[in-house]
């Protein structure tokens, strides 16, 4: 079904064109180009990183992928070699990094695509596995098991696992780390007969009805990957190569003789002299010419044509000059009277006589007294002439 070797120092594997290939890069293989802890006998666990790279080149191949989750579990180089890669040997650089100790080791891998016989198969089905990730589906017993469980409901002769994709290489959403959810994963097998019809089934005018109201289609084989794997069978994809049309137009080639054109005249090596003052005309002197005119004639506007204050008196008649004279006249004076105004007192707050000598009592500030800052309401400490009044004393000092 696939492709699955081991790491090695300079190992060399030949996958297939159009055959799934993994490869695994394991950590426990590395820890041996690294120093041990200082203790002797301690089991070292060292946090180790891979870059994977094209010789020459930083990074890989189009069809190549790689994942690691975190830097305690092992890498994987996944995907589907294409045809226009056969014959040509590609080598990987393979960098491992030590995340404590901070030293690196490099191997490479050399990859030698042959071409398959029976490549491309007809027949191509891909399948939506929600309840997986991609590093999960990549391990040869999962992928096993699927595609037996594909055998089973296809019944082909040759089934082959094509190519594997991550939920989030499509446009998937990251899933919410609740519940053990998974990203998904998309697995495309190839068989070399007909689809069954159970595979048929989601092309339904019913389960296509559910499917665009979001819900679950009925789907006789599903039982049969329930127990391991949860398919969304709306995404199924079916492809059928047979029925493809193809669109290649064969090229008609001529004689390779263009049509008789006439005798070719080349232009002559002397060239006249051309002559750019009548673009200087048309281009700069007479839009100038057009603008001087313009800003002459509103010169002549805005400055010698006012007519100026004398001449708007003459016109106007005698009354509405008395008028406009008289409301200058009197805002004038309301302005002058009203820097030099003041606020008289209330009579309520002024004392009108002198409480023992029965005088009357002057006014409080002069006339030319800044008032606007004292209180509206004065308190009876603070006004002038004014005497105690003693207290009643209590009966027993008398």
């Amino acid at each position: 079904y696939t492709i699955l070797s081991k790491v090695h120092s300079d190992r060399n594997v030949y996958p297939s064109a159009g055959v799934l290939f993994v490869h695994v890069l394991e950590r426990e293989y590395f820890k041996g180009e690294f120093p041990p802890y200082p203790k002797p006998g301690e089991i070292s666990n060292d946090p180790i990183t891979f870059n994977t790279n094209l010789m020459g080149y930083p990074d890989r191949p189009g069809w190549l992928r790689y994942i690691q989750r975190t830097p305690y579990s092992d890498g994987v180089l996944y995907g589907s070699p294409t045809v226009e890669n056969v014959g040509k040997p590609t080598i990987i650089e393979i960098t491992a990094y030590n995340r404590r100790t901070f030293e690196t080791a490099r191997h490479n891998l050399i990859i030698n695509i042959m071409s398959a016989e029976d490549f491309p198969l007809p027949y191509q089905a891909e399948f939506f596995i929600r309840n997986m990730n991609v590093e999960e589906m990549l391990a040869s017993e999962v992928l096993g098991d699927f595609l037996g469980a594909v055998k089973n409901v296809w019944q082909p002769e040759r089934l082959n696992a094509i190519n594997i994709t991550s939920a989030l290489d499509r446009g998937g959403r990251v899933p919410l780390p609740i519940n053990d959810m998974k990203e998904g994963v998309y697995v495309m097998v190839g068989a070399d007969v007909p689809f069954s019809s159970c595979l048929r089934e989601v092309e339904n005018p019913q389960n296509q009805l559910r499917c665009s109201q979001e819900m679950e289609p009925v789907i006789t084989c599903d039982k049969k990957f329930r127990t391991q794997f949860h398919i969304d069978w709306c995404k199924i994809s079916l492809v059928d190569n047979t029925k493809q049309v193809s669109t290649f137009q064969e090229v008609i080639r001529g004689e390779g003789i263009l049509p008789d054109g006439g005798e070719y005249k080349p232009p002559s090596d002397t060239l006249k002299s051309r002559d750019y003052y009548s673009d200087f005309l048309i281009t700069l002197a007479v839009p100038s010419a057009i603008a001087l005119v313009l800003f002459l004639i509103l010169a002549y506007i805005m400055c010698c044509r006012r007519e100026g204050v004398e001449k708007r008196n003459m016109q106007t008649p005698d009354i509405q000059l008395v008028h406009h004279s008289a409301i200058q006249k009197s805002t004038k004076e309301l302005r002058d009277m009203s820097k030099n105004r003041e606020i008289a007192w209330p009579l309520s707050t002024l004392p009108v006589f002198h409480p023992v000598t029965g005088e009357i009592v002057p006014p409080l500030h002069p006339d030319a007294y800044d008032n606007t800052s004292m209180p509206l309401m004065q308190t009876q400490q603070n006004l002038p002439h004014q005497t105690q009044i003693p207290q009643q004393q209590s009966a027993g000092q008398y």
